[in-house]
């Protein structure tokens, strides 16, 4: 019998994908989810300790960031990976530490450019200190963001359909 959150963890080979091993729609929606639940729960207090401002404004900030994430986060990983799979043949499961960086890096770089005037209406700061509070939950982020793919990625590897799997070094 057919396990159905196994066959959705399956390579994405429709005409769409390119031919490419991807991780499903559904997939990449419980990726988005528990990443952004993982954000509420770990990021979301600490900036209210660091920051001094109150939990549910804390809350309410991170909320609104992690809304404006999760929808840019699945058009950027599956691009990023689609680019990754086209100049290296690599699954996005097998991504070597270093290139886990580079996606990380990427994806809060890119997040600040929306993010910061979601700070500076929400909370008040001048443009300098929202900017500063953006770039410390950059920090935050990316580091929570190169732990979570990592565990998530050995937790749900992406599984190829017809062909092995392409194995690089670590490097």
């Amino acid at each position: 019998m057919s396990n159905p959150v196994a066959d959705d963890r399956k390579a994405d080979s429709r005409p769409d994908s390119g031919g490419c091993a991807l991780r499903s729609t559904r997939e990449r929606i419980v990726q988005c989810l528990c990443f952004q639940a993982g954000v509420l729960l770990l990021i979301a207090p600490l900036f209210s300790i660091v920051t001094g401002f109150g939990v549910t404004q804390s809350l309410g900030l991170i909320l609104g960031l992690s809304i404006v994430e999760t929808l840019w986060a699945g058009g950027f990983n599956t691009l990023y990976d689609r680019v990754e799979l086209r100049w290296t043949g690599r699954v996005a499961s097998d991504r070597p530490h270093r290139w886990r960086i580079v996606h990380a890096l990427a994806f809060e770089a890119s997040q600040v450019v929306v993010t910061c005037p979601i700070i500076y209406f929400v909370t008040g700061l001048g443009w300098l200190e929202a900017l500063a509070a953006d770039l410390a939950l950059t920090v935050a982020y990316t580091v929570y963001g190169y732990l979570f793919h990592l565990v998530y990625d050995r937790l749900r590897p992406v599984r190829l359909t017809g062909r092995a799997p392409v194995r690089l070094s670590a490097t």
